[in-house]
């Protein structure tokens, strides 16, 4: 149990800062703060010649605002570039950028403006954010699809990108809460973690799928690691937890849980066998929700 993802490490996250359309070096910087709240999402998209890339999604938001930061690598793990927003700032809250990586021309807009937020720095509606290639449109996020398609300049219009990866820090003091997407372009589901850690023999944990009860776990001091099957959207998703942190730390730590799906890649698109797709035909790619949950004492 304990090598599944402990959600950027023991301590804080690490995020590497956007470079700018000229091409400068990358610098890393840590953030030791846990306070930062954060979700990073990574889709994988294809375009009309089958060709796959991955794009790494990350919201954030701290006592500076909230910036929103994009990564795009191509099929073999090669960063093609970063970009960095900050869209807390008035001239930066809609636009766009263009970029030229060799033959590749990437156009990424967004409109912030009206963009409404929950806990999460990820907004919940009144956006829209969408990547270009090649005049290809090959990802679009947020409920403004027809603002956006006004602004895109792409020849074509229908994207593949598929949700394949969210993790995210969540806070609470027994309720923690998140939102994801089990299943490629599926439904969207509420998911609530109860968890109690102070009673010795009713400490308990409960998982809740839009407000459903799904799975929960009593004596909890007995049971702080393990996992369990649930069924989402008829399909089957591996739930494990580790709770160990809250219980027998001294110093307040985080607890972690994973959901993770089994479905693979030529299931979510099933009318098409793309050849990037070989590679990957016996790896089993799904979706995986990972939830780092710290107490606000």
């Amino acid at each position: 149990m304990r090598d599944f993802p402990s959600c950027f490490g023991e301590n804080g996250v690490q995020v590497a800062e956007a470079s700018s359309s000229s091409g400068d070096p990358i610098t890393p910087t840590i953030t030791n703060k846990i306070a930062q709240n954060l979700v990073t999402c990574v889709y994988q998209c294809k375009m009309l010649n089958f060709s796959c890339f991955i794009i790494t999604i990350t919201w954030t938001k701290n006592l500076m605002g909230q910036s929103l930061s994009v990564q795009i690598d191509d099929s073999h793990n090669h960063c093609l570039c970063k970009l960095d927003i900050k869209p807390w700032l008035f001239s930066k809250r809609r636009g766009f950028k263009n970029l030229e990586v060799g033959s590749k021309f990437i156009a990424i807009y967004w409109d912030l403006s009206y963009a409404k937020f929950g806990s999460s720095p990820e907004p919940i509606e009144g956006f829209y954010f969408a990547i270009a290639m090649n005049q290809e449109l090959i990802l679009i996020l947020g409920d403004m699809e027809k603002d956006a398609h006004k602004k895109i300049d792409a020849t074509s219009l229908a994207p593949n990108g598929v949700l394949i990866s969210k993790r995210a820090h969540v806070f609470g003091k027994k309720a923690y809460s998140t939102r994801a997407q089990f299943c490629g372009r599926g439904r969207v589901h509420d998911i609530l973690i109860e968890c109690d850690t102070v009673g010795v023999n009713d400490s308990y944990l409960l998982i809740r799928i839009d407000g459903d009860p799904v799975m929960q776990v009593k004596c909890l001091r007995w049971k702080f690691r393990g996992n369990y099957t649930i069924l989402v959207d008829g399909l089957p998703v591996e739930v494990y937890w580790d709770v160990h942190s809250w219980l027998f730390e001294k110093l307040m730590g985080n607890a972690v849980f994973l959901f993770r799906t089994c479905l693979s890649a030529e299931k979510l698109w099933a009318s098409e066998d793309p050849s990037w797709l070989s590679k990957d035909r016996h790896s089993g790619l799904g979706f995986s929700l990972v939830l780092c949950a710290w107490k606000n004492e």
